[in-house]
């Protein structure tokens, strides 16, 4: 039994007439007939005395026209649920956000959505990509602000905005005195990475074709678990780091970091959800605001390549076991 035939059925016995009822639903008069026997067949009942002229419905088929009615009613209303749900703007969503760009944007964030979605209630959760990942699968989180593609086929990406990575220099490093940074042989050596971030230090070693970050020399065996960490152990000789645009936006030391020329490095920022996730108008919302707080810088047209992380050979080597 299917929705379409309680329509078939309810047809016909407005408009007692077989031509009649599959015009008005859009279906030939023999697809007509053959759905209605078939729907007698399924539940053992004649809905119709077909002998009569006009078309009359058996008493029990009466009984049963008046359910289906009702039926179909109640699908419209869930109909109706269904397209409300998808465009409330009430409610409560939980969004998770990679660390390295949580610190940065999020606060940013937070002031535009107050104007924007001033009646959504928003449960924020900082966390590395393989986490977002799996916690958008399990239910856990409802989007993830995160760099993409990420290659889930059970996930839905809608990129917001490119941000370029730019490199922080030590003072005494020799591109210091440039407008541009190009990559020198030593900086390989010297790069720092961040513990546990593997698609960000993916994206790092693809900018200076560096196929495993474990073979870097120098790396320091205690933990870096920050950007600003990161950041400070630059300052203090310590190494060379590649980082993004919004860690620094606020820098007054323009000499600590340069521009890569044209085209710059980027990393691409989406919304990610579940394929199942439906409330598409939220997601409109969402990305209007983190447009609008945006830097102007990150706002204009430039030339860039998207750095890609999850065919990283690092990351692949990295991440086997999670």
């Amino acid at each position: 039994m299917t929705l379409q035939q309680l329509k078939y059925i309810i047809a016909l016995e407005e408009y007692r007439h077989f031509a009649r009822a599959a015009d008005v639903c859009n279906v030939s008069q023999p697809g007509l007939t053959i759905q209605l026997k078939n729907l007698e067949e399924e539940i053992g009942i004649q809905l119709f005395d077909r002998s009569k002229v006009p078309l009359k419905p058996t008493a029990l088929g009466m009984e049963i026209i008046e359910k289906a009615k009702k039926i179909l009613r109640e699908a419209d209303e869930i109909r109706d649920f269904i397209i409300h749900s998808k465009d409330t703007l009430q409610g409560e969503v939980r969004l998770g956000v990679i660390s390295t760009l949580s610190p940065y944007l999020i606060p940013l964030f937070i002031s535009a959505v107050k104007a924007t979605l001033p009646e959504m209630h928003f449960t924020i959760k900082e966390s590395h990509t393989l986490q977002l990942m799996q916690d958008l699968e399990t239910g856990v989180l409802d989007v993830a602000l995160m760099a993409t593609p990420t290659g889930r086929t059970g996930l839905r990406e809608y990129p917001v905005f490119n941000e370029p990575f730019v490199a922080y220099l030590y003072p005494s490093h020799p591109m210091a005195g440039q407008e541009f940074y190009a990559l020198l042989p030593e900086d390989r050596q010297e790069l720092l990475l961040l513990q546990n971030e593997y698609c960000y230090n993916a994206q790092l070693l693809d900018i200076c074709a560096i196929e495993d970050g474990r073979k870097i020399k120098g790396q320091f065996t205690y933990e870096i678990s920050s950007i600003e960490t990161l950041k400070n152990m630059v300052r203090a000789d310590l190494g060379f780091a590649i980082v993004p645009e919004l860690s620094i936006a606020h820098e007054v030391d323009h000499k600590l970091y340069k521009s890569f020329a044209d085209p710059k490095p980027v990393r691409e920022i989406s919304l990610v959800v579940a394929a199942s996730f439906s409330r598409k108008l939220l997601l409109e919302k969402m990305s209007e605001s983190l447009w609008s707080c945006l830097p102007e810088s990150l706002k204009k047209e430039f030339s860039y390549r998207k750095i890609q992380w999850n065919d990283s050979p690092y990351f692949v080597k990295s991440t086997k076991g999670f």
